[in-house]
């Protein structure tokens, strides 16, 4: 496997060696369908994650984002699991064998109860040393490996707008997960996209210490964007220095291709490459997805949706649901336009 790059005009990703142009075109992986963490069976039931990974290859997919979760590899403030890191190390030998590249995110808190009582009792200093540590040894553990496409810092981060402190370090859960997390409880009196900035700064070098050669971003919300309403301080403008490529999560809505577009927009006109780093007919159907994907192609370079562990002809089979319909109609676009994208 070729390292993955950015191209020298700082447009696109290339295999690094080749110089030839890459797209990433994947899944996320963040949880199967019983709605478990890849931790919790990656160890009992290992075939399971490698027959996983050969479906998502037979699928048409070159990338897999990964979901670590923080209390699963810190045992104190600054104490790395060495288990967890020795099974990660298994699970970029099983990326390589595959030849699937690794989008790594870390820092998750997805299941409240498995979030350590320590973790949530440190301040903010404290807990972006904590953050630091795990970079630094999730880094150490991956940098010698070509499988690697990227790490993102954290997915869909915020720093809370207003005056008062929040009460948690999470946002409002989906369902039984938590995807979103304050990176501070209490800005003071600093500008949002300025404590963005120091966090992104802070986890960077903690990376670059062991691992200079992999790419670097953080899993932003659509609504990262400097306008009206609803905003998670991390500006794209304002925090793109330290990153390689920015990464947003959309999920267009009905009818409203236009308005997902413009906000695709607002993150390309940063200038680095942009990753639509989840993406689901979750809000439109299939159809509408499949044209906001040929639409999006003239600002994005690469598009990461979801598989849960169930192939297309699971899914066929049994009792069907809407869910399974929707699953369903989404792995087979994604097979059907995979080999046209990735070339």
């Amino acid at each position: 496997m070729e390292p993955i790059a950015i191209s020298s005009d700082g447009e696109n990703f290339v295999y690094a060696t080749s110089g030839k142009r890459f797209t990433p075109w994947g899944f996320n992986y963040d949880h199967d369908g019983q709605g478990r963490l890849l931790e919790d069976y990656w160890n009992e039931e290992w075939s399971t994650v490698e027959e996983d990974f050969a479906e998502m290859k037979g699928l048409g997919a070159n990338v897999v984002r990964i979901h670590l979760q923080l209390g699963k590899f810190m045992a104190g403030p600054d104490q790395p699991r060495a288990a967890s890191l020795a099974q990660l190390k298994r699970l970029l030998a099983l990326a390589e064998q595959e030849e699937l590249y690794l989008d790594l995110t870390g820092l998750g808190c997805y299941h409240k109860p498995d979030v350590p009582k320590w973790y949530d009792e440190l301040d903010e200093a404290g807990r972006w040393k904590t953050q630091a540590a795990f970079w630094s040894a999730v880094a150490e553990t991956c940098a010698a490996s070509p499988a690697v496409f990227c790490y993102d810092l954290m997915n869909e981060p915020v720093v809370p707008g207003g005056s008062k402190p929040q009460p948690n370090w999470l946002g409002p859960g989906f369902g039984d997960k938590f995807f979103v997390q304050f990176i501070t409880r209490d800005r003071g009196d600093r500008e949002r996209a300025d404590v963005a900035l120091a966090w992104i700064k802070t986890l960077v070098p903690a990376i670059r210490a062991h691992d200079q050669q992999h790419l670097i971003t953080v899993g932003l919300v659509p609504w990262s964007l400097d306008r009206p309403g609803l905003t998670s301080g991390f500006v794209p403008e304002k925090i793109a220095g330290p990153l390689d490529f920015i990464a947003v999560h959309i999920y267009p809505e009905k009818d409203k291709q236009a308005a997902a577009l413009e906000t695709l927009a607002g993150f390309a006109a940063v200038g680095k490459p942009v990753v639509i780093e989840e993406i689901f007919p979750l809000k439109c159907g299939p159809e509408q997805l499949s044209e906001f994907i040929d639409k999006s192609k003239p600002q994005a370079d690469g598009w990461i949706g979801f598989y849960w562990g169930t192939t297309p002809a699971e899914l066929q089979a049994g009792e069907q649901t809407i869910g399974k319909a929707i699953t369903l109609s989404w792995l087979e676009m994604f097979q059907k336009k995979a080999e046209a994208i990735k070339e």
